[in-house]
């Protein structure tokens, strides 16, 4: 039989944790990443990453849909433009590059070729997959920033822990 005991970690520094400037490396490559990324990812803070996440999880909404309703809308004027349909929605949404990867996916379409064609063209082939393929349920992940977009698909039973669950506990 196994004994196990469990030992409180001891802390030594009461205060937090001081950076050694003098020590390591600069190493530019991390505020070059930080610098690229889109305003909507660059925070000078936790508090303003707190307020941005919290943000986004006021405005978004999941439902669960089945894979055959959705409609892909493409036209021939906006061949970069590819939106959906979901059942009772008010507007289109329009899928990230994930969402529609995942949409690819369920469909077995090679979601990086048709990212290479037209919108039109790669809407009838996403929209022939879904009303052809085994019809399944699947939840959406739908975010109005600005624009309505689709930013996951997942499976039903998917349990989704938000951005704002993850940076929360830092403020109580």
């Amino acid at each position: 039989m196994t004994h196990t005991e469990i030992l409180a970690p001891s802390r030594t520094t009461p205060n937090g944790y001081k950076v050694d400037i003098s020590r390591g490396q600069r190493i530019g490559r991390v505020s070059s990443e930080w610098f690229n990324r889109p305003d909507d990812e660059r925070y000078l803070s936790l508090t303003d990453l707190n307020n941005a996440v919290s943000r986004r999880s006021e405005h978004s909404k999941t439902r669960i849909v089945e894979s055959e309703t959705i409609r892909v809308e493409a036209s021939r004027d906006n061949p970069e433009r590819l939106t959906l349909m979901l059942p009772d929605a008010r507007a289109p949404v329009a899928p990230t590059h994930w969402s529609f990867g995942q949409l690819a996916s369920l469909v077995s379409a090679p979601a990086t070729y048709l990212r290479q064609l037209p919108a039109a063209l790669a809407g009838i082939n996403l929209q022939y997959g879904l009303s052809t393929h085994r019809t399944e349920q699947v939840k959406t992940l739908e975010i109005e920033n600005g624009r309505l977009e689709l930013r996951a698909v997942t499976g039903p039973d998917y349990v989704r822990y938000l951005n704002s669950q993850a940076v929360s506990p830092a403020f109580h």
